[in-house]
């Protein structure tokens, strides 16, 4: 069985052709906890599929479901580089999903500790919470990725409206 670190890593990787793909660098894997195996992987295409569903955790979870039979994730954990948002939160509570494994705190829209606490709610299922693992590379990948996105920006900007 490989470390939290290790699945992380599949997902930094994830995240990277996000990146290269002009997308906001964020990746996601499905682990079966019993084999240690990936069922689901997914990136950010939100951009490239012109569909504000596809976020990296939903489309790993998709993955996982159709790969596993049903749409209950049991006995699965997800890593995801970014705090999930409240869209994610809610398909990840309602996907059965044991475990939640992230790497960079989301202040802006993360919904299991930064805006919201959407774990911790009444709902019929409550996935337990890891945060902080490759933090400092996950959210590395998304610092560089946006000033690189500002710098191409400024770049099209004329002087005059600077």
């Amino acid at each position: 069985m490989r470390s939290d670190a290790e699945y992380m890593a599949r997902a930094i990787e994830l995240a990277k052709l996000a990146a290269a793909e002009g997308e906001t660098p964020v990746g996601a894997v499905v682990v079966k906890k019993s084999t240690g195996e990936i069922v689901g992987e997914g990136y950010n295409r939100r951009e490239t599929k012109k569909s504000p569903l596809a976020h990296a955790e939903l489309i790993a979870l998709d993955e996982a479901a159709k790969r596993l039979g049903g749409w209950r994730i049991i006995g699965c954990d997800l890593f995801v580089t970014l705090e999930p948002c409240p869209m994610c939160a809610g398909a990840i509570i309602n996907s059965r999903i044991e475990r939640v494994v992230y790497g960079a705190k989301d202040p802006k829209a993360g919904s299991i500790e930064s805006v919201q606490h959407m774990f911790e709610l009444g709902y019929n299922h409550r996935p337990e919470a890891v945060s902080g693992v490759l933090e400092d590379e996950c959210a590395g990948l998304l610092s560089e990725f946006f000033k690189a996105l500002r710098k191409e920006k400024q770049k099209k900007t004329p002087p005059e409206s600077r």
